[in-house]
């Protein structure tokens, strides 16, 4: 009798734990600071959760401004090696070097409480210099 009721409460609180954890689905939106000091540029990353596997994409650099030569803006990147643990989320973008240079890896991670997320983010140095790091706060915005 005892270990059924150890069963069932154990059962009980794996579905709470499921219940709780954190649906990122959705576009998150933060600001980060303006190119040498300009007006806030609000960034928007969109992610889409299916069990523990995380997708989706974050916008070019600069929010698209610029960069895509012949009148296109640059694309959005796609978010490779995708995790959702609970509250706790990473993924990695990959974009391309330019002139040569190698690739650049920027890696996110995040802790979700509701609606807001606390977010770092990790971006290779230039030219050999440490990468550096910032944190932000985003918050889930409807569709």
């Amino acid at each position: 009798m005892i270990k059924k009721l150890l069963f069932v409460t154990t059962l009980l609180f794996v579905v709470a734990f499921v219940a709780m954890a954190a649906d990122v689905t959705g576009k998150w939106t933060y600001e980060q600071p303006g190119f040498q000091g300009g007006d806030p540029v609000a960034v928007t990353i969109t992610l889409k959760q299916d069990g523990e596997k995380l997708t989706g994409s974050i916008p070019p650099m600069m929010g698209g401004r610029g960069g895509g030569g012949g009148g296109q803006a640059p694309a959005a990147t796609e978010i490779s090696n995708g995790k959702v643990d609970g509250n706790k989320v990473y993924f990695e973008a990959k974009r391309a070097g330019r002139n040569g240079a190698p690739d650049s890896i920027t890696k996110y991670e995040g802790t979700i409480d509701g609606e807001s997320m606390k977010l770092k983010i990790t971006r290779p140095g230039r030219g050999g210099a440490d990468p550096t790091t910032n944190e932000y706060t985003a918050k889930k915005t409807a569709s």
